[in-house]
């Protein structure tokens, strides 16, 4: 199976559909969890609250990937113009260099019990590291499936807070961490599950009150990277040679590095491509968006989630690390059968392969916007995807959509006015 396929955005859906088809393992099943209802109120109403219908996202393919000189498909679910083609552009640049290669830690989330000491915290923390071997004994057997996976309980470590906001009274916590490895789940109930477990003996060994027992959603245990060399010569642009095109993203990286207002831009972005890929593998968009802020601001000031610098043989070098915490099994996974058809697609069985992909996305996500950052700017490509939905708007069918978007491009007005008015010249003629 190739990623690369010539001329995938000319083709209507059911066509982009049929060639997926013929290259991959989907069946005739998959093809009707594609559709307008693949998700049928029944299953909704297991899945949240108070159901009275559902909601359609348009899903798309990010095609031209070589992530760990393997090909992949990339389902991405999306409502903004511009990220699929973005990131299929980009997939397909790094094509000419090798592709993306990324790695991921294990799938490692911190669970936290809160303690309230009434005295001395010393005291405190003497009494749970005495007793650490014992409540490492009282964790097993919570999860006996993910021990059999080869999961569980990896550590606890004890950790000191402080609250010292201005004009309140100080306080000092003490929290335990309960690093849990989730193995192929995003891990969320299972973390909470043992958290609670082990809450009551703590209690016992401290004499102290026990707060608030809940996973962290800063899982900087669990980062995954993804790295891509891009030779200058592949970045050259109609009128601006590669070797420019590499030093302007490098500049605009150390723009984002040193600035947390564009730096908050800059991470949107990658963002975009993440999360379109968690909406279409049923994962916790939300919490990957957490986390990733979090990590961003480690160092006390927000910053780049990426870098990207010149090497000795003047390549550009693109590297990104964050969290992201998802999974393979569980959840809306079991249950939607669009979720279940797309990790087909992606053809990945376990989430640290998920992870992975998810990091070259963000990764070629941010390539594509700084690009066009660094040259055309970033409205002329984006404003070419959104005059389609403009003409849309305006009542094109879908026959006179190209058209009217060609012609908006052409004279660069996407008002709904003057793409009312080439609908009536078309009419007309």
């Amino acid at each position: 199976m190739t990623s690369r396929i010539p001329g995938f955005y000319r083709l209507a859906p059911h066509e982009r559909l049929t060639t997926l088809e013929e290259r991959t393992d989907l069946e005739e099943k998959d093809r009707a969890a594609f559709g307008n209802e693949a998700l049928n109120l029944d299953v909704a109403d297991l899945m949240i609250e108070n159901v009275i219908g559902t909601f359609a996202l348009p899903l798309g393919v990010g095609i031209n990937f070589q992530i760990n000189s393997q090909d992949v498909l990339v389902p991405m679910v999306v409502e903004e113009p511009s990220v699929v083609a973005a990131v299929s552009n980009m997939a397909k640049l790094a094509r000419g260099a090798g592709g993306f290669f990324a790695d991921s830690d294990p799938s490692v989330m911190i669970g936290q019990i809160q303690l309230m000491p009434n005295g001395d915290t010393d005291a405190v923390i003497q009494k749970l590291e005495a007793s650490l071997d014992d409540l490492k004994e009282k964790a097993k057997g919570v999860h006996p499936r993910l021990e059999q996976r080869g999961g569980g309980l990896r550590d606890i470590e004890i950790r000191t807070v402080h609250y010292d906001e201005p004009g309140e009274t100080p306080e000092s916590f003490v929290v335990l961490h309960l690093l849990v490895d989730c193995v192929d789940a995003m891990g969320a109930n299972m973390v909470n599950t043992l958290a609670e477990h082990l809450a009551p003996y703590v209690r016992q060994i401290t004499g102290q009150q026990v707060g608030l027992r809940i996973l962290s959603n800063l899982a900087d245990r669990r980062l995954a990277r993804a790295q891509v060399c891009l030779p200058a010569e592949l970045l050259t642009q109609k009128d601006t040679p590669g070797s420019e095109v590499a030093q302007r993203i490098a500049s605009a990286y150390r723009f984002a590095y040193a600035d947390p207002y564009r730096a908050a831009t800059h991470n949107k972005g990658i963002m975009n491509g993440i999360d379109a890929v968690a909406l279409a593998t049923g994962n916790d968009w939300r919490a990957i968006e957490a986390g990733a802020h979090a990590f961003a601001a480690r160092s006390g000031q927000y910053r780049s989630l990426t870098t990207w610098k010149i090497n000795a043989e003047g390549a550009l070098v693109g590297e990104i690390e964050v969290p992201i915490q998802v999974g393979v099994v569980g959840g809306p996974i079991r249950v939607h059968p669009t979720v279940r058809s797309n990790l087909k697609l992606l053809k990945i069985n376990t989430a640290s392969a998920l992870a992975e992909v998810m990091a070259a996305v963000g990764l070629a996500q941010n390539l594509g916007a700084l690009r066009a950052l660094a040259t055309e700017g970033i409205q002329q490509g984006h404003m070419r995807m959104h005059a389609r939905s403009v003409a849309a708007t305006a009542g094109a069918r879908p026959d006179q959509v190209p058209a009217v978007a060609t012609a908006m491009c052409a004279e660069k007005d996407f008002s709904i006015e003057f793409a009312k008015r080439i609908l009536s010249e078309m009419t007309d003629q």
